[in-house]
């Protein structure tokens, strides 16, 4: 199975999964939209209340492995403006690190990473593949504190 932008066809619930191979982010809502969780290769027997999911997966994106470097440009606010910090690894608090309140844009140019809502890769998460990102307010206005790098190792 590959990606898919709509699962309610397939199930209406899901309350475990097994993933054989790869890393994946699954849905709370279709078009790849809500609460994003990431799961790599193992079993989920009871996966709603390790991550306090919902009853379903409305949508599921596998993330293709990455060799070779990581980097990303992260921007103070919207539209690449205000204070830019060019990262290649992961960072677990942007305040700590860079004296940054809080990240509203960023440019991905290598690798694929993931972005949590609070320092030390916690609440909500977000996944990024290579590309510009000029505004986080499609998102639910989340501004994000951490960010860590998908690695090789992780599939």
């Amino acid at each position: 199975m590959g990606d898919c932008a709509d699962m309610h066809s397939y199930m209406s619930r899901c309350h475990s999964c097994r993933v054989e191979s790869g890393c994946w982010m699954m849905y709370d809502h279709p078009n790849y939209m809500g609460n994003g969780y990431f799961f790599r290769r193992g079993e989920y027997a009871d996966y709603m209340s390790m991550f306090g999911m919902s009853n379903c997966i409305r949508s599921c994106r596998m993330i293709p492995m990455h060799r070779g470097s990581y980097r990303m440009r992260i921007y103070e606010r919207e539209n690449f403006m205000g204070q830019m910090y060019e990262m290649m690894d992961d960072c677990d608090n942007i305040m700590d690190r860079y004296r940054m309140s809080h990240c509203q844009s960023c440019h991905v140019m290598d690798g694929h990473w993931l972005m949590y809502e609070q320092p030390h890769y916690r609440g909500r998460m977000w996944y990024f593949r290579p590309g510009e990102y000029r505004s986080f307010s499609n998102m639910g206005g989340m501004r994000f504190m951490s960010m860590r790098r998908i690695m090789d190792s992780w599939y």
